[in-house]
C-alpha cells in the first residue's frame, strides 16, 4: 500500500467539553496521546465525531494549537478545515499550515444542496488556489447523509487532475462499498479511507488506504491489528477477531445517537464522566439510555 500518499488508521476523535461547555484542552490532548499510544497513525480532529461545526473558528484554531502545544507531532494531526464559507476554509487551512500541519480533511461547502459538480469544483479550486501552499495535502470528505452534498466520482477526478500533488485522498463515509471500489478503480494511488469501521477489512483487501473512524476512540488497537496484518494469512483469524470486536463496539455506539454515545463510551472506558458532555444541538444521553449503555458496554469483548 506504499503507493498511497496517506495511509493508516486515523481517529475521528471526539472533543471533550468543560462544565461551562468550552473545549477541554487538557482532556483532549490526553486523549490524543492515548489514541497514538493505542496504535493510531494519526488523529483526524475536528470532524463530524469531533462536533467541529459546533465550534467557532477561534475555538477550532485553539483546539489544534492545544494539541501541538501538548507535544502531539504536527505530521500526526489531520484537522477538518472545510466550512460553509470559502474564506473561512482558506483561513483554517492556512492556520494549520502555519503550525506545520500539512494534512487536512476538507468538507465541501454544505449549506446549499443540489449544487452542481462545476460549483463544487469551483469552491475547492478557489480554496486551494488561495491557500497556494505546495506542502498541503487534502483529504476530501464525503459524508452526504450528513452534509447533503455528495462528491461524484467525476468531480473527484477533476480535482485530482487539477491538483495532483494536493488532492491525495478521500474520507468515504457514505458507507457504500461499491462507491469505494469504483474510486479505487478509477484513480490508482488515490487514498480511499473508510469512514465506517466495518468496511476497514474489506476496503484494505480491495486496495484501500486505511480509515478515519469514530470507533477508533474506543478500540484503536483492534483497528491497527486489522491494518497491520490484513495481508498476513497466518494472522487471518486474529484479523477477523479484531474486525469482529470493532464491529461490536460500532454496533453498540449506533444503538443510540452516535456521537453522544461515542463520547459516553469514551467516558466509560476512561472512568471520566466529563466525556458525556456534548454541545447543542447534540444532547448527552439521558439517564436511562446511559445506564443501559453502561450495562451493554461492560459485556463487550
Amino acid at each position: 500500500m506504499s503507493h498511497h500518499r496517506i495511509t493508516g488508521v486515523f481517529s475521528a476523535s471526539a472533543t471533550p467539553l468543560t462544565a461551562d461547555n468550552r473545549p477541554d484542552f487538557a482532556l483532549f490532548t490526553d486523549h490524543c496521546r492515548q489514541l497514538l499510544a493505542e496504535g493510531c497513525h494519526g488523529v483526524a480532529l475536528l470532524g463530524t465525531t469531533g462536533e467541529a461545526n459546533s465550534f467557532s473558528g477561534a475555538e477550532r484554531r485553539a483546539i489544534l494549537e492545544a494539541a501541538l502545544k501538548a507535544g502531539i507531532p504536527a505530521d500526526r494531526l489531520l484537522p477538518g478545515t472545510g466550512v460553509v464559507a470559502i474564506p473561512e476554509t482558506v483561513e483554517l487551512t492556512r492556520h494549520a499550515l502555519s503550525l506545520g500541519v500539512t494534512k487536512v480533511v476538507m468538507l465541501p461547502p454544505f449549506y446549499y444542496k443540489g449544487v452542481s459538480d462545476d460549483g463544487l469544483f469551483a469552491a475547492y479550486s478557489q480554496v486551494l488556489e488561495k491557500v497556494a501552499d505546495t506542502r498541503l495535502q487534502v483529504i476530501l470528505y464525503h459524508i452526504p447523509q450528513v452534509s447533503g452534498v455528495p462528491l461524484s466520482i467525476p468531480l473527484i477526478g477533476r480535482l485530482i487532475a487539477a491538483f495532483p500533488e494536493t488532492v491525495v485522498g478521500i474520507k468515504e463515509s457514505a458507507g457504500d462499498f461499491n462507491n469505494m471500489q469504483a474510486i479505487i478503480a478509477a484513480y490508482p494511488g488515490f487514498s480511499v479511507l473508510a469512514g465506517a469501521d466495518p468496511l476497514l477489512l474489506p476496503l484494505l483487501k480491495a486496495g484501500g488506504a486505511g480509515c478515519i473512524t469514530a470507533t477508533s476512540n474506543l478500540v484503536a488497537n483492534s483497528l491497527r491489528a486489522v491494518y497491520d496484518h490484513v495481508h498476513d494469512e497466518a494472522r487471518a483469524a486474529d484479523v477477523e477477531a479484531a474486525q469482529a470486536r470493532i464491529n461490536a463496539y460500532r454496533t453498540l455506539s449506533n444503538s443510540y445517537v452516535q456521537i453522544p454515545t461515542i463520547k459516553a463510551m469514551v467516558g466509560l472506558k476512561t472512568g471520566n464522566p466529563a466525556w458525556k458532555r456534548t454541545r447543542a444541538p447534540l444532547m448527552p444521553l439521558g439517564d436511562a439510555d446511559y445506564a443501559a449503555l453502561a450495562e451493554s458496554y461492560a459485556k463487550l469483548p
